[in-house]
């Protein structure tokens, strides 16, 4: 059974909104996780437990609390509004935001254990040959991290696509505005339309197992390269 126009358009939304809060994630995760992988603050356990917080947390407590701050009487609703913006909630631009917070760990946490990793000793070198703190981060930490910042952007965006609690809560189920793939598979469910749910429900998971063969795959290849050359 061919999927059909709605089908379709949910597909783009749900493409265009994981990529766009991949990009956006690996933009604002990398210095939280070389911050984090890096600093011996006090703050660094707080601050670690806030960016795990959705690993733990059911989603819709946390879209509950997102959609209460982007009300017109929330902070960040009085914010935009006073802007002139209006309200974030059920917009595209509210699925981005509650998006970013969801998958922040995603991509946070392999990036900070990729950059602890490498150790203080690359560093350093790269500092006695006067190295500055961008160009040691683009020659050295970068390379070296590559396949930490792969797995982020990879499991980043396909937490975003199967993403459900936080967009229904903060997106609703507007055609071609907030509609995401997941919303799409639970209406034809909710109006007993199985085979086209099996259609999107099986692409979906298809799709999961790619990923965890790529992750998976790549964590291989690094342990057999640190093995090969006793690392």
């Amino acid at each position: 059974m061919p999927l059909t126009s709605d089908d379709l358009q949910t597909l783009w939304l749900t493409l265009k909104l994981a990529t766009v809060v991949t990009v956006l994630l690996l933009l604002l995760g990398t210095p939280i996780a070389w911050w984090l992988a890096r600093s011996r603050s006090w703050l660094r356990g707080p601050v670690a437990a806030i960016v795990a917080l959705p690993l733990v947390l059911p989603p819709t407590v946390l879209g509950f609390y997102l959609l209460l701050a982007m009300a017109p009487s929330g902070p960040l609703g009085q914010v935009t509004g006073a802007l002139g913006l209006g309200t974030l909630a059920f917009t595209f631009e509210g699925l981005v935001i509650a998006s970013l917070l969801y998958s922040m760990p995603f991509v946070v946490q392999p990036i900070q254990n990729a950059i602890e990793a490498i150790g203080d000793r690359p560093l350093e070198a790269a500092a006695t040959l006067r190295a500055g703190p961008v160009d040691r981060f683009m020659t050295v930490v970068l390379p070296l991290a590559a396949p930490g910042f792969v797995t982020a952007a990879v499991l980043g965006f396909a937490h975003t696509i199967g993403e459900f609690g936080v967009v229904l809560m903060i997106g609703g189920n507007i055609p071609g505005e907030t509609r995401v793939m997941s919303v799409q598979i639970y209406d034809h469910v909710e109006a007993m339309d199985y085979a086209r749910a099996h259609w999107l429900a099986g692409g979906m998971m298809l799709f999961s197992f790619v990923v965890l063969l790529l992750v998976y795959g790549t964590r291989a290849g690094r342990q057999a390269g640190a093995m090969r050359y006793g690392r």
